[in-house]
């Protein structure tokens, strides 16, 4: 019987090790076939060159391979999103990974949505001009000749929306404090006000950004609902210049002074087309009386804009757009030297897109025009689908204006041509 016994134990011990495994693969089976996520994404090739000389920059503009891989899973209980683009950068000579996005989306309510984490948000009225949009952008990758869609950057946050009847309200909290990717003359040229001239790699800017979890915090806000066919908003914001407002009194390092900002914004149809408006009012809490020559001035922005179809698959949009410095009497008697900004700084934008090819041909332009500043900035570009995966474009960054000084004039020397190819998947 004790030998039986010893033949006996085992044998029981490895079914019960088999019917474990076995639940365990079937629970692993079931949690898979709840979040196996969808993959999307794309590889694409991108390559440009300045065409002009830079004495503080290579002659490529932008060299970089790239994969984006695009997770999305859908549980019962919301959506996981990871995006991530790991790249080689030609122009660094090194590999890059950014992590676009990687959050988790539910809805706890029927009146309440939530999403946390790394997520890229939008909102105002603005086409590429930006008021009450306070989220970071990366003016870098714009300039170079990246996608469009790297101008937005992730923000590490809580977003709340709430849902009534009456009105909807979204509210964004982000613990640490998530500042534009700002040129810094590592990639870009750009007027260095303390030296008094074009600069680059010769004069990166180092800033001292706030940077304490749940200390140095933004809240975002935005109230809106639409009234007979037209989208009403009001928006705030508490938090920091989102590329550096100010510099140190030794002039070496660039801050991020406090800022509050208050806006509204409304949409709807005129004509046959969309006519828009916005306006905010930059409150820079730091120098509240705009005597303080090393923080910026407070101001109040305005955005007019109207697009609408010209023609068979042609549309086009018109923007006038004005910055407003406030407190100038005091504004000029603080400045301690070098070129003086505007009152009032205005700018004209256009859009023009046409689609061709059964609309596998798609031409655009982009411009903006200040008549203060005197100096422009086009986006020409060019992008044709070969095939339902593949795809190639070309475009253009040029820059000029009289006065280096000027937002788009300090630019003149960063003028490029790009051109890439994408295979999405």
């Amino acid at each position: 019987m004790r030998q039986l016994t010893v033949y006996i134990r085992p044998a029981c011990l490895a079914v019960l090790a088999l019917v474990s495994l076995s639940s365990a693969n079937e629970k692993l089976e079931e949690i898979w076939s709840e979040y196996e996520p969808e993959v999307h994404g794309f590889v694409e090739g991108r390559a440009g060159y300045r065409l002009q000389n830079d004495a503080y920059q290579k002659d490529m503009s932008i060299m970089e391979t790239r994969t984006q891989l695009d997770l999305t899973s859908l549980p019962d209980w919301g959506e996981i999103v990871v995006k991530g683009d790991a790249y080689l950068d030609g122009v660094t000579e090194r590999a890059e990974f950014d992590l676009r996005e990687a959050n988790a989306a539910f809805t706890p309510t029927d009146f309440v949505d939530l999403k946390l984490g790394r997520q890229i948000l939008t909102w105002g009225k603005g086409d590429l001009i930006f008021i009450n949009d306070m989220f970071p952008k990366d003016w870098q990758s714009f300039f170079i000749g990246r996608d469009t869609e790297y101008l937005k950057a992730p923000s590490d946050a809580l977003k709340a929306g709430f849902f009534s009847d009456m009105v909807n309200l979204d509210v964004v909290y982000t613990p640490r404090f998530d500042p534009d990717r700002y040129i810094k003359g590592e990639r870009l040229s750009y007027w260095n006000g303390v030296m008094g001239q074009t600069a680059g790699q010769n004069a990166i800017i180092h800033s001292n950004k706030p940077n304490r979890w749940f200390q140095d915090e933004e809240v975002a806000a935005r109230l809106y609902r639409n009234v007979q066919g037209v989208d009403l908003a009001l928006y705030g914001y508490w938090g920091y210049w989102k590329s550096p407002g100010g510099m140190n009194a030794a002039g070496n390092q660039a801050q991020f002074p406090s800022l509050d900002v208050y806006g509204a914004s409304l949409q709807g149809p005129l004509g046959k087309g969309i006519l828009s408006a916005e306006v905010g009012y930059y409150d820079s809490k730091d120098d509240s009386r705009g005597t303080n020559a090393l923080i910026n001035n407070s101001e109040m922005r305005y955005l007019l804009g109207y697009s609408r179809e010209i023609g068979r698959d042609f549309t086009a949009g018109l923007q006038y757009y004005v910055e407003q410095l406030l407190d100038y009497s005091e504004y000029r008697a603080a400045l301690a030297g070098g070129p003086a900004r505007d009152r009032y700084r205005h700018l004209l934008t256009l859009r023009l897109t046409k689609l061709l090819m059964n609309q596998n041909l798609r031409c655009s332009v982009f411009g903006y025009y200040s008549p203060s500043d005197d100096d422009v900035y086009f986006r020409p570009n060019i992008n044709y689908k070969l095939s339902d995966n593949t795809s190639v474009e070309v475009g253009a960054n040029l820059f000029g204006g009289d006065d280096p000084h000027t937002f788009f004039g300090q630019f003149a020397d960063n003028t490029n041509v790009y051109g890439a190819i994408r295979y999405s998947f």
